[in-house]
């Protein structure tokens, strides 16, 4: 559809799709204010112009609303938008949100501290460590083939590719084994190391090894390991298939069959360690400098994270992703769930870093255009 009948469809939605009265139109009319927290040396911070600008006039046919921290050389914090589309009110800067694959970032890190510990080998085979997962048609898979997305493993089960498809099945429960099961049942997509493919099967194994190591949960470890030693007090998992975001959070939304629908409550256990996470951009700045500064991942297993494996066309290290962004290289991790849109980012030297949610009415859709509007400012200067 046009982006001008897009836009004729907002305004009707807003008030009918999901109100079950007419919204204020106050409530739509003021964003929250974001202002700067420091100054930034001239030519040197973000182009906070830009960044106002991507914020202004929120909530929108694309968003609706946007949480944005900028650090490093000059730091900016930005606020917009609604935490409810029913009642206008704010939305709210500490927000708990669904932050899809970042929840990456966790599982590598724990991995790579127990190959720090000699409790994992990297070259160790997931046929060594989970023996029988993997059917005789599998050669040999290696941990960090896993962890750069060269494993071979093809896509498993799932209750929907897009969240058109999944809304319907949104309080199902697809575990995380017969995810597992769906994609060995289809056999290998190519040779172990012989391609980069992204997806979430390699970390759902990975959560899956995790817990037969330590003998542990998934989001235990995450808890001993990451949340607590960073302080990220308002990070974790759903317990079971619980479908809800607890505590503080604004409300996310989608565009389905031409309405604005609400797609906050949903059951995440399929997506387990690839993307489970519920955390705040607070939080995921703690996890992003931690890492980056070696107080997460000590070395030399740090720079699996930032080693792009030798196959064609590789942009992902261990969870990480290689960016040029006006020059600067720049590594981060996404993330994406229905009205969820995440991002955390950073040069190596962390001179500047960016997280953001954003309550993405296509939050499933073409990642890009959000980038371009709320992180590529980030990067400008």
């Amino acid at each position: 559809m046009p982006r001008t009948g897009r836009s004729a469809l907002l305004a009707a939605a807003l008030v009918t799709a999901v109100a079950v009265g007419p919204l204020a139109a106050p409530a739509f009319a003021v964003p929250s204010e974001p202002v700067p927290a420091t100054t930034a040396p001239a030519g040197a911070g973000p182009d906070t112009e830009a960044l106002a600008a991507a914020v202004a006039g929120l909530p929108d046919h694309d968003a609706t609303a946007a949480l944005l921290r900028v650090g490093g050389d000059g730091t900016w914090r930005g606020t917009a938008g609604v935490r409810d589309v029913r009642t206008g009110a704010p939305a709210l800067e500490n927000a708990r949100f669904r932050a899809g694959s970042v929840t990456k970032v966790v599982t590598a890190s724990i991995v790579l501290q127990l190959a720090a510990e000699g409790r994992i080998d990297l070259d160790g085979t997931v046929q060594r460590y989970l023996p029988g997962l993997l059917t005789e048609d599998f050669a040999p898979v290696t941990v960090r083939q896993l962890l750069n997305y060269t494993s071979g493993l093809r896509p498993g089960a799932s209750l929907g590719d897009t969240v058109e498809e999944g809304y319907p099945h949104r309080f199902e429960t697809l575990t995380p084994r017969q995810v597992v099961a769906d994609a060995v049942a289809q056999g290998p997509a190519y040779a172990p190391g012989t391609r980069q493919t992204y997806g979430n099967i390699h970390y759902t194994v990975l959560g899956m090894l995790i817990e037969k190591v330590t003998g542990d949960s998934y989001a235990h470890q995450a808890e001993l390991r990451i949340f607590r030693p960073l302080g990220m007090r308002h990070s974790s998992f759903p317990v079971g298939a619980d479908p809800r975001i607890h505590g503080p959070h604004n409300r996310g939304y989608d565009w389905i069959d031409g309405k604005l629908v609400d797609v906050t409550d949903w059951n995440m256990t399929d997506r387990f360690a690839a993307g489970d996470l519920i955390s705040t951009t607070a939080d995921l700045e703690r996890l992003l400098v931690g890492l980056f500064r070696g107080r997460v991942v000590p070395e030399p297993e740090l720079k699996e994270m930032f080693t792009l494996p030798d196959v064609p066309g590789a942009r992902y290290g261990a969870a990480l992703e290689r960016f040029e962004v006006n020059g600067k290289v720049i590594w981060g991790k996404t993330g994406s769930r229905p009205g969820y849109a995440t991002v955390i980012a950073a040069t190596p030297d962390l001179s500047r870093t960016l997280v953001y949610s954003v309550n993405s009415t296509d939050a499933k859709g073409d990642g890009l255009a959000v980038a371009q509007r709320f992180a590529f400012p980030a990067f400008n200067r």
